[in-house]
C-alpha cells in the first residue's frame, strides 16, 4: 500500500500526500506501478477530452487534455525530455552530458524538442473522439509499462546523493514485473481495437533504441532519461496509430 501511495505522490501532483506520510524508502520501488499511475493520468487525461469535446471542437478540447495532463503531473515528463534533448544535445562526453542534464535552466536544445514534441502530438485530434480516447489511455498506460523496464535494463547513471531526488530506483523483482505488465496490458485488451495492436510495437522499438544510446553515451540512466523514454515511446504509438487509421 505504501508503495502504491508513494507512486501517486511522485507521479502525480495530486494531494495523495495528505493521506499519510510516505517514508523514502518507498519512493525507491515506484518505478514498477508506474503504469498504474497511467491509469490515473490517462483516465482524467481522457474524461477532460470527453466532456471537453462535448461544448468544443475535437482540436481544442485535446489541447484542453493535455493541458490537463500537464497539471496532474507538474510537467514532470516533459522537464526529463528537454533536460535530455539539452544534455544529449549539446554534450559529447558522458560527465559533460549529465552535467548538462542536471542544470536546471533550458537550453535551445530542449526548447525545440518540446515544441516539436507538441506540435506532433497535437495532430491526434484529426482522430474520431472515441478512438482518440480509447488510444490516449492505452498508450498513456503501456507506454509507461514499456519504459519502466529501463531499472532492470541499465544502471542509475549518477551516484544516490547526486540524483535530483536523492532517490535510486531499485530493480524489479519478479512479482513487480509479473504486476508491471498486467497493468500495462490490461488497457489493451479491454479498450484498444485490434487493428491498432501494432502501435504496440512503436514504443518497444523505441525502449531498444534509446536504451542503447543511453548505454553507449551515459553508461546508465537518470530520472529525466525515464520522462523522456516514456514522452518519446508514447507519441511514436499514438502518431502509428495515426497512421494505421488512415
Amino acid at each position: 500500500m505504501n508503495r502504491l501511495l508513494a507512486t501517486f505522490i511522485f507521479f502525480t501532483r495530486l494531494p495523495f500526500w495528505r493521506i499519510k506520510e510516505v517514508e523514502a524508502e518507498h519512493f525507491k520501488h515506484v518505478v514498477p506501478y508506474w503504469p498504474l499511475a497511467g491509469w490515473l493520468t490517462g483516465g482524467i487525461m481522457v474524461g477532460i477530452l470527453w466532456i471537453a469535446a462535448q461544448v468544443m471542437p475535437l482540436s481544442l478540447a485535446w489541447i484542453v487534455a493535455i493541458i490537463a495532463r500537464l497539471l496532474v503531473t507538474g510537467c514532470l515528463h516533459e522537464d526529463g525530455l528537454a533536460d535530455f534533448c539539452d544534455g544529449m544535445g549539446g554534450g559529447v562526453t558522458r560527465e559533460r552530458i549529465l552535467t548538462i542534464m542536471k542544470d536546471s535552466h533550458i537550453g535551445t536544445y530542449g526548447v525545440i524538442g518540446l515544441i516539436v514534441y507538441f506540435l506532433l502530438l497535437t495532430q491526434m485530434s484529426a482522430l474520431p473522439l472515441s478512438l482518440l480516447c480509447a488510444i490516449v489511455f492505452v498508450g498513456d498506460v503501456w507506454s509507461k509499462c514499456v519504459s519502466s523496464h529501463i531499472i532492470n535494463m541499465l544502471p542509475y547513471a549518477r551516484k544516490e546523493e547526486e540524483a535530483k531526488n536523492k532517490t535510486i530506483y531499485q530493480r524489479m523483482n519478479g512479482w513487480e514485473v509479473f504486476a508491471n505488465i498486467v497493468l500495462g496490458c490490461l488497457p489493451v485488451a479491454l479498450f484498444l481495437p485490434q487493428p491498432y495492436w501494432w502501435a504496440l510495437l512503436a514504443p518497444v522499438v523505441v525502449f531498444i533504441l534509446l536504451t542503447c544510446l543511453m548505454k553507449r553515451r551515459l553508461q546508465g540512466y537518470t530520472g529525466d532519461c525515464c520522462g523522456a523514454l516514456f514522452l518519446i515511446s508514447e507519441l511514436a504509438y499514438l502518431l502509428t496509430c495515426l497512421c494505421i487509421y488512415y
